[in-house]
């Protein structure tokens, strides 16, 4: 019997800055220095981080977070993730855009700016505007909450400004793939649920395996797999499956196949966003970026029997998929490349796993669903009668 390894998770940078900023903000409007502070994560696990660093000043308390990354092998492991806050009268001089904040009421507002080894966005299509910091929506919207929470246990009224930064940022981000983005001098402030699940190669693919020898164990014939947190999402709130049925099987598509065909499974349902799924209508195994990108040269060579060869530059020079997909549905074709995209990622993975039949829906955060193979809406109602 396969014996499941428990790996140990950590915290994004998000909720690092968050903790951050909370316990700055504490210290300055409670007065009463820290050693460590709590919050809960959007996924519902609590954080509870000690503090570095401690300046206490009348107008102005700063601290940092040392980044914990559990069992994933990330670059920002250990690296120290200050915030600082500080009344904001409003003569103050802000360097750069910031994101403000404006509250109900009586309240002042909360303005969220960095500094020092965070990245500021210089190409459109990411989900921070060009020019403003790389602290992604989530994550600012964490910051602004657990700041605004410690201001009404307060019962301070005034403005106050909020500053992340990380001293090592920009060394650490030239490790990573932020200058190819479009995202200079630092690293991104990034997290959708709080929490950093583990991702070494082996701990994952002995994860999935066994996630994929359970299922088959008990007898279901269909397994949906999907790359991560926006798959997921997709398959409950837009196929309208149960939460948790899906495998998320990472990076590592075509081991994945592999697996499927030797756990006996008859059926796959692949789902997941555009930006990942398009590496594998190139035939791409594994998409982690480590192993290349070559997403828009994909796309192109999907679309090329629809465009004329002065579009290839337009789209080659895409910042990102989400971009990508917007010229094509402002060039009126995103629905027959789209298509085109599907098709190839199903003749790959029915290849991979050997013949087993390999349905593919794929969608964008800001275009919703985009294409699906012929056989989606059969898959999902036998998937739904199954499981019922």
């Amino acid at each position: 019997m396969m014996e499941k390894k428990e790996l140990r998770c950590g915290f994004t940078t998000g909720t690092c800055a968050a903790v951050a900023a909370k316990a700055a903000a504490a210290m300055l409007l409670l007065d009463s220095r820290l050693q460590h502070m709590k919050l809960m994560t959007p996924k519902g696990t609590e954080a509870d981080l000690p503090l570095f660093h401690v300046v206490m000043g009348p107008d102005k308390v700063s601290c940092a977070v040392e980044k914990d990354a559990g069992d994933d092998p990330d670059v920002t492991n250990k690296a120290l993730i200050f915030a600082s806050v500080e009344f904001l009268t409003g003569d103050e001089s802000l360097a750069g855009n910031s994101y403000v904040r404006e509250t109900a009421g009586e309240s002042g507002t909360l303005v969220l700016t960095a500094t020092e080894g965070i990245g500021r966005v210089t190409k459109p299509g990411l989900s921070c505007p060009v020019g403003y910091p790389a602290i992604n929506p989530v994550p600012r919207s964490m910051i602004f909450d657990e700041v605004d929470e410690i201001r009404r246990t307060a019962g301070y009224k005034g403005s106050l400004l909020i500053s992340v930064w990380i001293p090592k940022g920009r060394e650490l981000a030239e490790k990573t793939f932020n200058s190819r983005l479009g995202i200079v001098d630092g690293l991104s402030i990034l997290g959708t649920t709080g929490i950093v699940k583990p991702m070494s190669e082996e701990a994952l693919t002995a994860t999935i395996r066994l996630e994929l020898h359970m299922k088959a164990a008990a007898g279901q014939k269909q397994v949906i797999l999907t790359p991560g947190n926006y798959g997921e999402t997709f398959i409950k709130e837009t196929l309208n499956l149960p939460a948790g049925e899906g495998v998320t099987i990472s990076n590592f598509i075509r081991k994945s196949c592999t697996m499927v065909k030797e756990e006996g499974f008859e059926q796959v349902l692949f789902a997941g966003h555009i930006g990942k799924l398009i590496k594998v209508a190139g035939g791409v195994e594994n998409t982690h970026s480590r192993y290349g990108d070559r997403r828009m040269e994909v796309l192109w060579d999907c679309a090329r029997t629809f465009l004329d060869i002065e579009a290839k530059e337009t789209l080659l020079q895409s910042n990102t998929m989400e971009t990508a997909a917007g010229i094509l549905k402002e060039l009126g074709i995103l629905k027959p490349v789209m298509s085109e995209v599907v098709k190839r990622i199903k003749a790959y993975m029915m290849d991979w796993t050997g013949g087993i039949p390999v349905e593919v829906v794929t969608f964008s955060n800001t275009l919703g669903l985009l294409s699906m193979t012929p056989g989606v809406p059969e898959m999902i109602k036998q998937y739904s009668a199954s499981d019922t």
